[in-house]
């Protein structure tokens, strides 16, 4: 083998590794890491309360005093 060859095998071998294990270190950072709440935030209009509610509810009923209020939108 050339020398060219050697070497453009351990960059390649070299690159694939990292590769690898990039995709092995974000894998498991997504396993392990929190999950992001299910929950959506409400900001009632009337009292100004901030509160959450199922992420399937479109509109929700204030705690405080009970008005229906949309979700925020960030």
């Amino acid at each position: 083998m050339s020398i060219k060859h050697l070497i453009i095998a351990y960059v390649a071998l070299t690159l694939g590794t990292i590769c690898i294990v990039g995709i092995f270190s974000e894998l498991r950072r997504r396993r392990f890491g929190p999950a992001h709440p299910e929950d959506r935030v409400f900001r009632c209009t009337k009292c100004g309360y901030v509160y959450t509610d199922d992420a399937d509810v479109d509109r929700s009923r204030c705690s405080q005093c009970g008005k229906l209020n949309e979700p925020i939108v960030f």
